[in-house]
């Protein structure tokens, strides 16, 4: 995966063989994953990379990503239940996620249309993130760490793979991560096990 966030731009993400060539699905939609940078840049977040995407940050804080797929890219907001979205322009990733959550996009001239909704968006979650607010927890089966949630947030094919898993493969994860020292250390783990998650295997099983 790539190291450098304005790779991603010009590359990819780094996660598969299209990386750098034609097929990429950021430089499919390029017009406008690089206009959703040129807005998050504008707001003042910094820009970092996580999971092989452009990930910005305030006040210590995940606040976006941006991701592209095949039919289209997308803006994610972290910590979305607290998110107003009077525009109604947020949607879910997909059944199992808490909170609408993404903004997505098929055309990069919607981007530009979007350009204040975004911009007023990206200024209410940088609040947040200021004033160390979290979203409500919602009762779920299995208490996912912080970074779990925060991967399968960003990574749409990891979040249906691990939702499809049997509580008891779920929970052999959460066990595995809840050992670790640090966040640094469940985030390596995490990437270590995104391949047996897809393969619908629990943590020790091969």
């Amino acid at each position: 995966m790539i190291t450098d966030p304005a790779d991603y731009f010009t590359k990819g993400c780094g996660r598969c063989a299209r990386f750098a060539t034609a097929e990429c699905s950021a430089l499919r939609w390029e017009a406008g994953v690089v206009a959703l940078r040129r807005l998050c840049l504008g707001a003042g977040l910094v820009e970092t990379v996580k999971w092989g995407h452009p990930c910005y940050v305030h006040a210590g804080r995940n606040v976006v990503l941006i991701g592209a797929l095949r039919g289209e890219f997308r803006l994610n907001f972290f910590d979305a239940g607290l998110m107003a979205d009077p525009e109604g322009v947020m949607e879910r990733q997909g059944p199992n996620t808490r909170y609408p959550d993404t903004i997505r996009f098929t055309d990069a001239g919607r981007v530009e249309a979007l350009a204040p909704v975004i911009h007023a968006y990206l200024a209410e979650a940088m609040g947040h993130a200021a004033a160390g607010r979290r979203a409500p927890k919602v009762a779920a089966e299995v208490d996912l760490p912080d970074e779990l949630v925060e991967a399968l947030e960003a990574d749409l094919a990891l979040a249906g793979a691990f939702h499809a898993l049997t509580p008891g493969r779920q929970r052999s994860y959460v066990v595995n991560l809840r050992g670790a020292k640090g966040a640094e250390t469940r985030r390596r783990r995490i990437a270590g096990f995104r391949e047996r998650i897809l393969a619908g295997k629990g943590a020790t099983e091969r």
